[in-house]
């Protein structure tokens, strides 16, 4: 509200009843300059299944965000994926789980193209897909560390599929209905949302 910007961003890194918890809280501005930027990060925090605590205004913004969904949130997905594989390949030995993500990322990216919804969850994604490798992946990761590496001879296979999926997330890019921007009145509704929040209790 005052002159000086600051703390737009908290984050926080604990250990809380045995579980590593990562939290990161954005200012509620920079949140919504967030979801104007074809920015998958807030999209997929937007509208994720595990909510903690909602309000009428969290509601509001759901609704609102879905004219923030536009064609070119593909290359988030694009380049994310890209990242998570390379990593991925200076692994010794490479573990399931980073290739699961890989997996997740183009899946999710693709069925947002071709759908204009989030998805981020590789199971219910894979109910369209129907990778027959992903739920053997998912059960060697859940076995346990001793089962969560891949043998060398699997790599190629698993390139070979990233390249194919890559290409298919492109296919979809071109083919979407989505729109290049954000229109006026989805900005304008999320400035009105924004003022709303800002001055609720200060009348």
């Amino acid at each position: 509200v005052g002159l000086e910007v600051r703390d737009e961003t908290v984050e926080d890194s604990r250990v809380i009843e045995g579980l590593e918890m990562d939290i990161v809280s954005h200012d509620v501005r920079k949140f919504f300059n967030l979801l104007l930027k074809k920015n998958g990060y807030v999209l997929e925090q937007l509208y994720s299944p595990l909510v903690v605590h909602t309000t009428p205004e969290h509601a509001e913004l759901k609704k609102i965000a879905k004219g923030c969904i536009t064609r070119h949130h593909s290359h988030h997905y694009f380049g994310f994926a890209e990242t998570q594989w390379k990593l991925f390949l200076k692994e010794s030995p490479r573990r399931v789980k980073p290739l699961l993500y890989v997996y997740r990322v183009l899946l999710t990216g693709i069925h947002l193209m071709r759908t204009g919804e989030v998805e981020a969850n590789l199971s219910t994604l894979n109910k369209d897909f129907r990778l027959p490798y992903v739920a053997d992946l998912v059960a060697r990761k859940l076995a346990g560390p001793e089962k969560s590496s891949l043998a060398d001879a699997d790599i190629a296979f698993h390139e070979s599929e990233y390249q194919r999926l890559r290409a298919d997330l492109q296919a979809a890019h071109k083919a979407c209905k989505l729109p290049e921007l954000p229109s006026a009145e989805t900005r304008a509704a999320l400035d009105d949302l924004l003022v709303r929040v800002r001055t609720k209790g200060l009348a």
